[in-house]
């Protein structure tokens, strides 16, 4: 996605404009981008008031990966400016671009609300909340858009993908219908692939995302659920080279940053999956399955309390993750909490029972149970 470009003069700040800051305008145009970073910020110091130039000041440093530089600069110029769309959306692009997802997505609802037939702001909106989970969210969004602009497939893609994750394949298929129509392609080879892995066809979800990747191994998403194809039929070396491709590609992917972290968890490497929980937490900040593994880091290093308080908020916000009693038992009993700990293993017991009962006879109980 793409910036909104800010038309900005240096008449606009005074009738004779400063040598300096021209030069910092002509450096911005000619891609110079250091020396627009030095003469903007020069000329702010004289002009602090002087809203667009701190907005322009805001694009140099998105430009070279200063997010949040950025975005400290494009907050301090809709103090000038409160109702400026384009700012606005600098700085949601600009969470986006940083990982924090969930910021932009607050900032593009906002946005939103005064700007409702933004297409731009109305993509963009949409795939934050579906590398949220929001999946009710986006159908919600793109579905009567979708209706009227059959030709938009990008449109097509967002509202398929949230269709089929929410478990309306049918739905979703009826998009991948239109996606067809332009010939083979890696969108629909991924759409195919993800709703196999949605129904636990694992060896027909690996056919259609090994296909998608070779078609574009630069669409989004595509790597990380590859990976998690090869991760479900044990190929963990294979799984691993996926998710570092998809980060590659997009360093803030949440499944590719969580399922990574948790193989390498496996291997014992804390450090690097702390690395890339924390981005996935950055993505979705209150997701249980992130808190989770951290709190078993903290297990696996001997940071006993600070696990017991993990798993213990993870439970109270999901009573049924089976996973994190168990875990937390483990911790109970090495605090020395022996009747704490007893109690989560008749929790777990009981669980278990009830898992196993609401399941189609014969049917074993997962390893680890989603919250």
């Amino acid at each position: 996605m793409a910036s909104i470009a800010i038309a900005t003069s240096a008449s606009t700040f005074c009738q004779a404009p400063e040598a300096e800051l021209q030069k910092a305008l002509a450096a911005h145009r000619a891609g110079d981008l250091a020396a627009a970073t030095s003469g903007y910020r020069s000329y702010l110091k004289t002009h602090p008031q002087a809203y667009e130039i701190r907005s322009n000041l805001g694009a140099v440093l998105s430009g070279v990966g200063q997010y949040e530089a950025a975005i400290d600069e494009y907050k301090l110029a809709l103090r000038g400016a409160p109702t400026n769309v384009g700012i606005a959306y600098n700085l949601a692009l600009a969470y986006y671009k940083s990982g924090a997802i969930a910021d932009a997505a607050r900032e593009l609802s906002t946005l939103r609300a005064l700007t409702p037939d933004s297409p731009q702001i109305n993509l963009l909106l949409a795939d934050c909340w579906l590398r949220m989970g929001e999946n009710a969210k986006v159908i919600d969004l793109l579905a009567k858009p979708a209706e009227t602009q059959k030709e938009d497939l990008a449109m097509a893609y967002l509202l398929g993908t949230a269709q089929i994750r929410a478990g309306k394949v049918e739905e979703g298929q009826k998009l991948l219908d239109r996606i067809f129509q332009s010939g083979e392609s890696a969108e629909v080879r991924l759409l195919l692939g993800t709703a196999k892995l949605a129904a636990s066809d694992f060896a027909g979800a690996l056919v259609d995302l090994k296909k998608a990747v070779e078609l574009n191994p630069e669409l989004p998403s595509a790597n990380a659920y590859y990976g998690q194809a090869l991760m479900a039929t044990g190929e963990t070396e294979g799984a691993a080279k996926a998710f570092r491709q998809e980060l590659a590609v997009n360093p803030n992917d949440f499944d590719a940053n969580l399922n990574l972290a948790v193989l390498l968890k496996q291997d014992q490497d804390f450090g690097t999956a702390l690395k890339h929980l924390n981005q996935a937490l950055r993505v979705r900040p209150k997701d249980l399955r992130v808190r989770y593994q951290l709190a078993t880091i903290d297990v696996a290093e001997g940071k006993i309390d600070a696990a017991c308080n993990g798993l213990e908020s993870v439970v109270a916000e999901a009573p049924r993750f089976v996973e994190a009693h168990v875990t937390l038992a483990t911790v109970y009993y090495r605090l020395k909490r022996r009747q704490d700990g007893d109690r989560e293993r008749r929790l777990v017991e009981q669980l278990n029972a009830e898992i196993q009962a609401a399941q189609p006879k014969g049917t074993p109980i997962s390893a680890e149970s989603k919250p």
